[in-house]
This record gives C-alpha cells, sequence and structure tokens, in this order.
C-alpha cells in the first residue's frame, strides 16, 4: 500500500493538514537509501583518479564539497587568510529544525570570530532546562544544561555565508561536484561544465558522499540508526525536555528510545532505534506508523489535537572502520562523511562543533606545510578510543534479527548503568550525555554497576558477543592508554617550537589525537 493511502487508512485524514511541504516524497527518499543499505545496493562511481602531471593553476587554497556544515569551516579558514571555495549542489541556507546542543560546545563559534556574542545569542532560537533520561518502572533522572539549546540554522548558515563572502570566499551554489582528479601538486575538480583546481579537497558531503562510497567500495555499515519524528504544536505546555527515554519493552526485533525537545514553534518528538543493516528489517514507513502510534503514550497528547509542522526522517549509518582513511593524497574526509560520529550519536552540527578548532587549526598547519600526502591527512581523522568503545554500547541496545532476549533486557541494563552514573556525580553522567567518554568515569561506572546490579551486567557478555567483547576491551586498554599519554604530550609541546613545520604538524596532530581520543576536549 502507497505510504500516503497507509495514513489515511490509520490515523485521521487531517492529520498532516498543517504541512508545509508534502512529507512523503522525503519519508521515501530516506526509506530508498535504507533499503539499498539493507539489500548491499550501494554502487560506487567512481569519483576521484589520479593523474601524474602538475596542474598549471591553483584557483585556491581549499575546496570543501558540501555546504551546510562545509561552511562553518569554511568561513574559519577564510579567517585564517586561505582562500577557500565552497560547492554546494543547491542553494546553502538552513533547514528551518534547530540544532540542539549543549551551550558550551558553541563557543567554539566566539572563539574562531565567526561569531560575536551578541551574534550566537540570536543564533540560539530555544533554551530550556531540566532534561530527563527514563526507563520504565525506575525513577527518572534529571540533567541540567545538556542538549538544551536549540541553534537556528537558517539565521547562522546566512550569517557565516555572508562573513564567508566578505572575507573574499567563493561559493558556487547549485553546482555538483562530478569527479576529482589528484595531480602532484593539486586537485583538479570537475563542476557541471567548468573546472576549479585547489590544493586541497575537503568532503563535507555527509554520511552519503560518493567520495566515502568509493572509498568503502559499497561495503554495508555494521550499524544504523533510524530516526523519525516531527515538530507540532497542541501539546500541552513543557519546559523540559528528553534526552534518552523509553516507554516500551523490545519489539520489533529492537528497542524503541524517544528524544524531545522544546523548539520555537512547537515541540519537536523523536523516536529513533539501533539496527545492523540486515535484509529483513523493517522500513522507515513502518517506523513512522510506530511513531505514530506511540506519540500519544509517550506526550500523553490526542494524535488529532496536534498541528504538525514538519515530519523528519533519517538514516544514519556507521561503520567499525572509522573514521575513514583514504589513499588519496590531497582529499580529506570530514564530519559524517568519514563516520567520525559515535555509533550511538547522529554526528552532524554536534560532531562538527566539537572538532571545528582541531581542524581548522590542523588544516592551517597541513597547508603551511605542505604535509599533504595521504598519510599526513590522516594524522586529522586519527583512531580515537574514545569512540571505538561505543560500538559494544551501540550493540548493546540493539537486536540481531533473529537473537532472542528478554523484552526487558535493554531496558534494564541502561537503566542500571544510567543510575550509576547519577550515583557518582555530575563530572560522570554529563560526558556520557554529551557524546563524551572518558577512562575514569567509564570505569567508575562500569565498577559501580557491575556491584550494583550484576544482574543487569552478566547478560551482556551472550548478548553482544565474545568477539565484540574482546573487541571493546582491546579499545578501552587504548583509552587508558591515551589518557595518560595526552597530559605527557602537554608536557612535551613547548618542544615543538624548535621543530621543523612539517614535525611540528605531526607532532601536533599526535597530541591532539590523544586529547580527542581520550575524551579530555571536553575538559579544557
Amino acid at each position: 500500500m502507497p505510504i500516503a493511502a497507509d495514513m489515511a487508512a490509520r490515523f485521521p485524514a487531517d492529520t498532516f493538514a498543517n504541512l508545509d511541504a508534502p512529507w512523503e516524497p522525503l519519508c521515501e527518499r530516506v526509506d530508498k537509501m535504507w533499503q539499498n543499505l539493507r539489500q548491499g545496493q550501494i554502487v560506487p562511481r567512481e569519483m576521484v583518479v589520479s593523474s601524474d602531471e602538475f596542474l598549471k593553476t591553483i584557483d585556491v587554497d581549499v575546496a570543501i564539497a558540501g555546504g551546510t556544515l562545509g561552511i562553518i569551516l569554511a568561513a574559519a579558514l577564510q579567517l585564517q587568510g586561505f582562500k577557500v571555495a565552497v560547492i554546494e549542489r543547491g542553494e546553502l541556507k538552513g533547514r528551518v529544525q534547530e540544532w540542539n546542543i549543549s551551550r558550551a560546545e558553541l563557543g567554539v563559534l566566539v572563539e574562531l570570530e565567526l561569531l560575536s556574542e551578541a551574534e550566537l545569542a540570536i543564533a540560539i532560537a530555544t533554551e530550556y532546562n531540566p532534561a530527563r533520561i527514563a526507563f520504565p518502572n525506575t525513577p527518572d533522572i534529571w540533567v541540567r544544561d545538556v542538549l538544551n539549546i536549540g541553534v537556528d540554522p537558517v539565521y547562522l548558515l546566512a550569517t557565516l555565508k555572508v562573513k564567508f563572502l566578505a572575507n573574499g570566499g567563493k561559493l558556487l551554489e547549485f553546482t555538483s561536484c562530478d569527479r576529482l582528479t589528484i595531480h602532484p601538486n593539486g586537485v583538479a575538480i570537475d563542476i557541471g561544465t567548468g573546472q576549479l583546481t585547489s590544493k586541497l579537497f575537503i568532503d563535507a558531503m555527509g554520511h552519503f558522499s560518493p567520495l566515502a562510497a568509493q572509498a568503502r567500495a559499497g561495503k554495508k555499515p555494521e550499524g544504523i540508526c533510524l530516526v523519525v519524528g516531527s515538530c507540532a504544536t497542541g501539546f500541552a505546555q513543557n519546559e523540559t525536555g528528553d534526552i534518552f527515554a523509553s516507554i516500551t519493552p523490545i519489539q520489533n526485533q529492537c528497542q524503541y528510545f524517544w528524544e524531545a525537545f522544546p523548539a520555537r514553534d512547537g515541540r519537536t518528538t523523536y523516536l529513533f532505534t539501533y539496527l545492523d543493516a540486515h535484509p529483513d528489517r523493517f522500513s522507515v514507513e513502518f517506523l513512522f506508523n510506530e511513531y505514530l502510534r506511540l506519540l500519544p503514550t509517550y506526550q500523553q497528547v490526542e494524535l488529532d489535537s496536534l498541528n504538525f509542522q514538519r515530519c523528519l526522517f533519517g538514516c544514519f549509518p556507521a561503520y567499525r572502520d572509522s573514521p575513514l582513511k583514504t589513499d588519496w593524497a590531497r582529499v580529506l574526509l570530514i564530519g559524517d562523511s568519514s563516520g567520525s560520529q559515535s555509533p550511538v550519536s547522529f554526528g552532524g552540527f554536534g560532531a562538527m562543533m566539537r572538532h571545528l578548532s582541531r581542524l581548522t587549526d590542523g588544516i592551517a598547519m597541513a597547508l603551511q606545510a605542505d604535509a599533504l600526502s595521504n598519510k599526513d591527512l590522516q594524522l586529522l581523522q586519527p583512531y580515537q578510543p574514545n569512540i571505538a568503545v561505543t560500538w559494544m554500547f551501540q550493540r548493546a541496545m540493539s537486536v540481531g534479527i533473529d537473537q532472542k532476549l528478554h523484552p526487558d533486557r535493554i531496558n534494564n541494563l541502561l537503566a542500571a548503568v544510567f543510575r550509576s552514573m547519577e550515583y557518582l556525580g555530575d563530572d560522570v553522567l554529563r560526558p556520557f550525555l554529551q557524546d563524551v567518554v572518558q577512562f575514569p568515569a567509564l570505569s567508575r561506572t562500569l565498577f559501580q554497576t557491575s556491584i550494583s546490579n550484576p544482574q543487569s551486567v552478566i547478560p551482556v557478555v551472550p548478548h553482544v558477543g565474545v568477539v565484540t567483547l574482546v573487541d571493546w576491551l582491546l579499545n578501552y586498554i587504548n583509552l587508558g592508554a591515551y589518557s595518560g599519554l595526552y597530559p605527557l604530550g602537554k608536557l612535551l609541546a613547548p618542544l615543538l617550537t624548535q621543530l621543523s613545520p612539517a614535525q611540528q604538524y605531526y607532532y601536533q596532530q599526535l597530541i591532539r589525537s590523544y586529547r580527542y581520543g581520550s575524551g579530555q576536549d571536553l575538559d579544557n
């Protein structure tokens, strides 16, 4: 049955009467991506080739494909004095839906002089407190100042776009990035009927980047986060949010989770779940039906009392082989294109904010030192054990297509873990909620949960499997090692001024890999 007909049969005919644009095409587009992933039908095209010839002219220092998040990095690099071009296949503008983040993470926009304090205040569309973590049959946990800021992408990107252009940046809107040819001294980018040359090409095109598809050779992702949701009015007045909530046991071979945020034009609610890409997994359309079925119970509201402003659909793949490293010189994949986000997070804006300062400084150093080989650029997307350890968390929150688990297994485990983190205090709970895993906090949480609730922990081993557990243990040991290496690296940092630019670049990125790989970027 077609999606629209199915919805009309199950829900009131005027449920989506207030939407500014039809939601069915977006749902169908995301569903098609999800189907292609499940069926292994991602057929990469050859986007990147090489040539031994030297380019005669170089137009810009950096070309960035993917303007939605790429414009943030582009504006930062342009301020550093580099000539930057942004390639965007449509109009570069922000979506209406707010980006939720914690206030401290936005400070980098002021630090890099991308926004003034006054402009940042305008960019913040909503702010709320507190936020809730909730599971059935257990007391709610409340936190403050975590994911409680809603940023207006329309204003933010429009402001950065104006500043980027005013500082001499080059913006190519409604322009496709068709092919890259890597030359010894630069990259030639085929853009429609023309060509652009640059010293460095940066891919910010997201999860479904054609470059990432080529580099991964069409490999299926090991993990998927499916997300559906909406923004609507008609809810009872509620100035709190949900960061992580569950209201049902395991069903349809997965565990459903919810988020809710006050928004400028209503209330945003999401339903999401963690899966593998097995061919028999349900569709995005099915999950959206489940969202509408359970939303009245979740928010204690009648569906026909809501006025839907927009509907939201997402399919976020995650690969164990991340961040993605390629054999290409002068090409750098960042953000979701590289898979640098945790498999339990959505990536996107939050991940970009976390790594913006590191990437800006690192790219600047690489350009100045002409450190643009594939091995040089891999230092900008290093192994991060604090992200690698979260693969076991993702596996513990998902259910295999043929796996038999107690219906309350995942809820009980998560409730026990979050209760332990609450007991241990804000310095343990807060980093985890901000998608940052730190060795001391993780160790204390594991110990506390094992002591206080062993019946929830012991079943994890057969649930995730021995291979996943051993892999996690190795990453956990590395997380501890990185936690010790970063303070040592900071002590040696003053000696870097005596090295050549290329050596400074190498050792600076090594120190930063320890900092970010141990989650200590949250502390300083």
